[in-house]
């Protein structure tokens, strides 16, 4: 049985590092200024992350009067600024404003909270109705979107290569998840554990948005952030579930480097030892699955995953092949020996990775 002693002290964002670096050298300032002020934002948030692991953070509890059956939710407007978390502008049940990035940013709380609720009984992210706090608006031209072990954080983008990072709703699912996966299995952010803590974040963003969508597997694009790439980018989204490598190809941020297998798995320092590069494998297993059983993903597909998510069996330092090894027992477990533990089976051995 894994034990989870502690949260790590883990910073996630949706726009890797290393992609930010590719803009931070650019030639022209429009770009590379940008993504160099949205760098030294990350390092300054990721030291506060790590210190509040180590000190405590704020106890949060839900209110008396929240339904356990309803999210709690509050937007604040940091107005440009980095102090969190900014100006209150909408609490639940408000009715929408004029600003059209606190109604996204809402409903996209909304939606995380309904899929885990309603696909999974679970209580908001930590399982126990946790308020689902968000700021958007921060800093000038802040090309990211994160969960800093507290709350949700958007920024607008710099409109010459990333857009408003409140507009995918997968991207909203994808961050906080990443709390879910905090509450959780708490996996370690680097290398193979890296990649699936990434890689659950996109499963189950992916998941909000196709049941938000009302798509079923085979109707779903299996994009991660399509509309987050601003018009002059050549790409699609961030990443692709269903073909790893092929999310955008551009002359300022280069190709896609997910693989889609173990026989292209990529050795690097960067990135965590590459946890938004190497998710793509675990990610494509996913799909994979997915489309074999048809219907709706967050159904028996969604539910394997979730159960060795939190089941207490995957540890923190999980490889790609023991987390492949517990979603075959829990096929099994719940569905016995028929098509559902067969398609785990035959996902994980398209995409290379041992289960035995």
């Amino acid at each position: 049985m894994a034990t989870n002693p502690g949260f790590e002290p883990v910073f996630c964002t949706i726009i890797p590092p290393h992609v930010l670096d590719t803009l931070a050298q650019s030639d022209d300032a429009t770009l590379a200024g940008p993504a160099r002020r949205t760098l030294e934002r990350d390092s300054i948030e990721r030291t506060h992350r790590r210190l509040t692991t180590v000190i405590g953070a704020p106890s949060v509890t839900p209110p008396k009067e929240a339904a356990a059956s309803k999210p709690h939710r509050t937007l604040y407007d940091a107005r440009h600024k980095t102090d969190l978390p900014g100006r209150k502008v909408r609490g639940e049940g408000d009715k929408p404003g004029k600003d059209a990035t606190v109604n996204r940013a809402y409903a996209g709380l909304g939606a995380t909270f309904e899929l885990y609720l309603k696909a999974y009984r679970r209580n908001s992210i930590d399982g126990h109705g946790l308020p689902l706090n968000a700021t958007v608006h921060y800093s000038e031209d802040y090309n990211n979107a994160f969960w800093n072990g507290e709350q949700m954080v958007f920024g607008d983008g710099d409109g010459e290569i990333f857009l408003d990072f409140t507009i995918p709703v997968d991207v909203i699912g994808h961050e906080l998840t990443h709390g879910v996966t905090q509450y959780t299995a708490n996996l370690t952010y680097f290398g193979q554990p890296g990649a699936l803590n990434e890689s659950m974040s996109d499963v189950f963003g992916s998941l909000i948005k196709q049941y938000t969508l009302g798509q079923t597997a085979s109707d779903a694009d299996w994009l991660i952030g399509a509309g987050l790439l601003a018009p002059r980018v050549t790409g699609k989204a961030l990443r692709s579930m269903k073909a790893p490598g092929t999310a955008y190809d551009d002359d300022v941020l280069g190709k896609d480097p997910q693989p889609a297998d173990m026989e292209h798995y990529v050795r690097t320092g960067r990135d965590n030892g590459g946890v938004h590069i190497n998710s793509g494998i675990p990610n494509h297993a996913f799909y994979l699955l997915a489309e074999a059983l048809g219907g709706n993903a967050w159904e028996r597909a969604g539910q394997i995953w979730y159960a060795v998510l939190t089941g207490g069996r995957l540890a923190q330092d999980a490889s790609f092949a023991d987390f492949a090894k517990l979603t075959v027992a829990a096929a099994r477990d719940k569905y016995g020996d028929g098509e559902e533990h067969q398609s785990v089976l035959k996902a994980w051995s398209q995409v290379g990775v041992p289960t035995n």
